[in-house]
């Protein structure tokens, strides 16, 4: 099931009335009359554009910038329709206000899931066109012209015939009488000016100079710090603990209890984090004291052979078994993974009696808004969020439990407050993706192609938590993405073993999200096969994608750039794997060698992807390079392990990151396409751990089918 076919079926008739709204733009919306020449205000015909009367033109992103480059696109595809140069506009955080910025397909605010551009591409294009007709029109009645006869450039509004022009900002208090156009037409691609093409991110030179504002980065008058500990145990409490050493430190004003955590606040961050480090704190366990991690693998064990609940049934699975042996099983293994995003988790409050404000870089808004509320027992209305830039997002924060602690810390502060999470804290309370555990049984015909493919997932349900509305009839949809394989088998089966995280063990979104469970199986299950077969992974694989044309146009391309095929010298192998999700379709092939002494090196990665109609060829480029880097660092060092019920690693010393040397290098290739536009920012994290292990196989015949890649192992290859 595509993710867009998840979409369908999660969309409320609510959700649907607000996303053909907001599609609408400035058809709903319409333009706010002005009251006074005198103090001629903006122009605001939906949303997202204001026009100044000098001066540059406001954009207000309904996404959040969090690296992926959503800020530079959206411009684009307004600027495109506006008829304006990106050097015309700036760019402006949308508020927490799900009813006006709320993602068209997903119903709330909320940016993630590689879905930005899918659900505003209309919709962006749309504010713009609405836009620039309403000041074509108002320029055209001044002038006692047909609107056809004038057209839009840069700003202006040209009568060639006359050769009369008119600035846009000139326009505005005119066009406030101006009836708002019924139907929109959009440019056709042929006709695109700045989509398309490649730019340069619009964030970039304030985040060179220094002068971008992230979450981090908020200092209202008169902040305060606040240092927190959080139990470290799953589901623990706080117990006991004593001021007193704490106080004694200069600078700090006061120690803060929550049920679960401490906080020291403090005149700086300094004093803040001395205090906290001086306190004896007791935290008590929660139900399940002295769990390992061990047990929790012990127990994904046990639910390979439980029950599991039926999503995919295609043709006849056993009477395939049964007819076509042997039976072909492989079980892959996947660990507890963290975020480690760069700017670790933040939010700076101030709750006051009539109200707060807050100040935080956050995947959902309107939901953060919501919670702040919550905690604190005020209105919704009464809370004002300040959405900043993020310092890297990766689903963690989508979660808001970070703003939920900052908020009970703030309520007990008179003032403004800015508490800041330590990477201990931050890795070892992350939104986890948790252990993930693949079965999968297949039988082959007389040619060797699968006749039936079997596949059972096992792992958690974030969506049964976070979004609801992706589960159906106890199913995650988000989890089994992929499972049944993008590729021609006869004969399929999957099912869904839920099995949870231990209470108080928060599991969340990750980058790739289901993609990144199930490809490594599916891409991996299909390479043994392959070599069962005695056929080379690539032809097997151009065989089975023959009513794919996308994928199969990347996996020829890939192929193709990455030389597959030609003679590679001992000790050397290539790997494939591909992916196709949030509408996008990739094909990656890892090149790795074995050193000198056994150890592992990755070389090169090819990849070649067909994501519909690009926005900015250069935010594709980068978005892979970047989504190949987090997969790599998940591959060779993501694992998280736990002890006495709480996480053991807590920075990048045991919880390493991909480093410059390390890292390959990276070949992008894009397939022209015309089709609309998919996903970017997942798509190249998903194919990378499957690829290697696969390159693994070629270089050493050692078929590895757990992560991170054990180099111990390897070396006895």
């Amino acid at each position: 099931m595509t993710l867009q076919d998840k979409i369908n079926l999660t969309i409320s008739r609510r959700h649907f009335l607000l996303g053909v709204s907001l599609t609408g733009a400035g058809l709903v919306i319409g333009i706010t009359p002005q009251a006074s020449s005198a103090a001629i205000k903006p122009l605001e015909t939906n949303p997202f554009i204001r026009i100044p009367p000098e001066g540059k033109i406001a954009f207000i992103m309904p996404s959040v910038e969090m690296g992926q480059g959503i800020y530079t696109a959206v411009a684009m595809l307004l600027a495109e329709e506006l008829e304006v140069s990106l050097d015309q506009v700036v760019l402006e955080h949308a508020p927490a206000d799900p009813s006006r910025y709320a993602n068209p397909l997903l119903g709330d605010q909320i940016t993630g899931g590689s879905i930005a551009i899918r659900a505003v591409y209309e919709q962006m294009r749309k504010a713009g066109a609405a836009t620039r007709i309403v000041l074509v029109n108002t320029a055209a009645r001044g002038w006692n012209v047909p609107p056809e006869s004038c057209t839009a450039r840069a700003g202006v509004v040209l009568h060639e015939a006359s050769g009369r022009r008119a600035s846009y900002g000139s326009l505005i208090e005119a066009a406030a009488a101006e009836p708002v156009p019924q139907e929109i037409p959009l440019k056709a691609s042929s006709s695109f000016t700045v989509i398309g093409k490649s730019v340069r991110r619009l964030d970039s030179p304030e985040k060179v100079n220094g002068t971008a504002k992230f979450g981090i980065d908020a200092r209202p008058d008169g902040v305060a710090y606040a240092a927190i500990a959080i139990c470290p145990f799953f589901g623990g409490k706080l117990g006991s603990v004593e001021d007193g050493p704490a106080l004694a430190v200069k600078g700090v004003k006061q120690v803060v209890r929550t049920e679960d955590t401490v906080a020291v606040v403090a005149d700086n961050t300094g004093a803040a984090r001395k205090g906290l480090a001086s306190l004896s704190i007791r935290w008590t366990h929660g139900p399940e004291a002295g769990l390992s991690l061990g047990d929790l693998e012990q127990r994904m064990e046990n639910a390979i052979g439980g029950s599991a609940l039926a999503h995919i049934n295609e043709g006849d699975v056993a009477k395939a078994e049964a007819e076509n042996g042997p039976v072909h099983e492989f079980i892959y293994r996947l660990p507890i993974l963290t975020h480690t995003a760069m700017e670790p988790m933040n939010c700076t409050l101030d709750v006051r009696e009539d109200g707060c404000e807050v100040w935080v870089g956050t995947q959902v808004a309107g939901r953060a808004r919501q919670a702040v509320a919550d905690a604190t027992g005020l209105p919704v209305e009464k809370v004002v969020v300040h959405n900043h830039l993020l310092g890297g997002g990766f689903g963690r924060r989508l979660d808001v439990d970070g703003v939920i602690y900052a908020a009970q810390i703030a309520k007990q502060v008179r003032g403004p407050v800015k508490v800041i999470w330590s990477r201990e804290e931050d890795i070892r309370h992350d939104c986890f993706r948790y252990l993930n555990y693949s079965k999968i049984t297949a039988t082959l015909g007389p040619d060797g192609m699968p006749l039936s493919w079997r596949h059972r997932v096992i792992g958690p349900s974030v969506m049964a938590r976070w979004l609801p509305a992706f589960t159906r009839d106890g199913i995650d949809l988000d989890q089994m993405g992929g499972a049944e394989t993008p590729y021609s088998i006869p004969n399929k089966f999957t099912d869904f073993a839920r099995h949870e995280a231990p209470d108080g063990m928060l599991t969340g979104n990750w980058r790739g999200v289901g993609a990144t469970r199930n490809v490594p199986p599916v891409e991996g299950g299909i390479d043994e096969l392959a070599h069962i077969a005695g056929i080379d992974p690539f032809e097997y694989r151009k065989r089975l994608l023959q009513d794919r044309p996308r994928l199969l146009a990347a996996l020829v391309l890939a192929g193709e750039k990455a030389g597959w095929g030609s003679a590679l010298p001992k000790g050397k192998g290539r790997g494939i794997a591909l992916s196709e999700d949030f509408g996008s379709f990739a094909a990656m092939i890892s090149e790795v060698s074995i050193g000198e002494r056994g150890e592992l090196i990755v070389e090169r990665i090819v990849c070649a992807v067909d994501c519909g109609q690009v926005i900015n060829p250069d935010t594709v480029e980068a978005q892979i390079q970047s989504g190949v880097i987090y997969g790599l660092s998940a591959a060779l060092y993501g694992r998280i392990t736990v002890q006495n019920s709480a996480v053991v690693e807590g920075n990048f010393d045991d919880s390493p990151v991909l480093r410059i040397n390390e890292t390959p290098k990276i070949e992008v290739h894009i397939v022209p396409s015309s089709e609309a536009p998919g996903g970017i920012g997942e798509v190249g994290t998903p194919g990378v751990a499957p690829s290697l292990l696969n390159a693994i196989f070629a270089a050493t015949g050692k078929r590895m089918r757990s992560l991170p890649i054990d180099q111990t192992e390897l070396r006895r290859a």
